[in-house]
């Protein structure tokens, strides 16, 4: 079975737009970390992304209601049951890797922790050609293109991580702790993307697959505060200082799903190697929350801040060379073989299949639904009482800066959903 030429250059046409996606979803992910620096107000890691974590849930239910209803993503579960068991692992894996973040930026700060463990892009390019065919019979070009990024990507991390390890102030003292999380941190989340691809090649919708997403990751942060952060007796349950803090961390959490909600339409048209690399730019959103809103670098000395500001460049550039690797027909036609490996094994329906990949949108007719209105106001009436209890952190914060990255963000999704909507009705 091969792909029509019509249909090649459909799928071609999506680059744009998964470019797009990919840009959109760095400036929110970058965004999104900054709450977690409420770890420096003595929250424990595990608290932080626990209470992050169910802002994720609430949002993951939230936008997809939104944009989709609940009986349209229901009845995309139930074409796809085969794919809830590895959404369910894909939390999971996405929960622990969240937790080592927040152990990472605790310990060698925000601007140093993104870059390393940004490194996830190269777990990516490496499962993306291993499993679903990505680089297979690329031109010459492309491959360069892909491998000389990989290697600046490396490059770069290695150079923040000894940036990071030399450094003088409060985080050297646990440096290398902080790298080691990052780096945990990273190979999970590369690993993460091979359920993410399994469920695209099989016709599944994002916006379904990140609503069972979250039941793994909720599950899994509140197992390891049981296990790990003093079970029922832990801060996080009983702490009059965790109430004031909630609401910022459901916004992180909330800010979080935004942006991996792009990333996940950038991986469904990019592919794996070549999304991650681009939503890797949220390590220059990242940087710039950390040194413009919350100074993590206004005591370092030249060199250091030489040394972070090349080795971000340096990872910036190596992504793009990453991302703009266009496939060709070649390699369209390995991963059209995936496709039809994916079809063959569940017995699915090619066309339909094909169809949903491509993003051409269906008309499932399924409508909406009173309780899609419950669900929006009641994630509605959790951030106003959350933000009735809120009181502004102890941090010192530009908020000129602050209003700044904002605007930036609320600019780059309003293009992105339009870009998405226009093209693909969020297919």
């Amino acid at each position: 079975m091969s792909v029509t030429t019509s249909t090649e250059r459909k799928i071609r046409s999506m680059h744009g737009l998964g470019v797009l996606c990919g840009l959109g979803a760095g400036v929110w992910l970058g965004a999104a970390e900054a709450p977690t620096k409420l770890v420096n107000s003595g929250l424990s890691p595990y608290a932080i992304s626990l209470c992050m974590v169910a802002g994720v849930f609430t949002a993951r239910w939230t936008l997809p209601t939104l944009v989709k209803g609940t009986r349209g993503v229901f009845s995309d579960l139930s074409a796809n049951r085969h794919l809830i068991p590895t959404a369910i692992i894909a939390g999971m894996l996405w929960a622990v890797a969240n937790t080592l973040t927040v152990f990472a930026i605790r310990d060698v700060g925000l601007a140093i922790a993104f870059p390393l463990w940004n490194t996830n892009s190269l777990v990516g390019i490496f499962w993306g050609w291993l499993l679903f065919g990505e680089l297979r019979g690329a031109s010459a070009r492309n491959i360069a293109k892909v491998v000389l990024g990989a290697l600046a990507i490396v490059g770069a991390a290695i150079m923040l991580g000894f940036s990071t390890i030399q450094a003088s102030g409060a985080h050297s003292a646990h440096a290398l702790g902080g790298v080691f999380a990052a780096a945990g941190a990273s190979l999970l989340w590369g690993t993460m993307y091979i359920p993410y691809r399994k469920a695209y090649i099989s016709g599944m919708n994002p916006l379904s697959f990140v609503t069972i997403f979250t039941i793994g990751e909720l599950g899994t942060v509140f197992a390891l505060v049981l296990a790990l952060d003093g079970g029922t007796h832990a801060a996080v349950f009983h702490s009059p200082q965790v109430a004031p803090m909630l609401f910022w961390l459901f916004l992180g959490g909330f800010v979080w799903v935004i942006g991996d909600i792009f990333q996940q339409f950038a991986t469904k048209y990019l592919g794996i190697g070549r999304g991650i690399p681009l939503s890797n730019t949220n390590q220059l959103w990242g940087l710039a929350w950390g040194a413009l809103v919350f100074g993590e670098l206004a005591h370092a000395d030249n060199a250091r801040r030489m040394l972070v500001v090349l080795g971000s460049a340096v990872m910036i550039l190596g992504a793009l060379a990453v991302s703009t690797a266009i496939a060709g027909e070649r390699e369209h036609g390995s991963i059209n073989e995936s496709l039809v490996r994916e079809c063959d094994r569940y017995d699915l329906n090619y066309d339909r299949v094909f169809r949903a990949y491509a993003g051409e949108s269906e008309n499932n007719g399924n409508g909406r639904s009173w309780w899609d209105l419950v669900i929006v106001g009641c994630a509605i009436g959790i951030f106003v009482w959350l933000g009735l209890k809120a009181r502004v952190p102890t941090l010192n914060m530009n908020f000129f800066w602050v209003g700044v990255l904002s605007a930036v963000g609320v600019v780059s999704a309003a293009v992105c959903a339009w870009g998405l909507w226009k093209r693909t009705r969020f297919c």
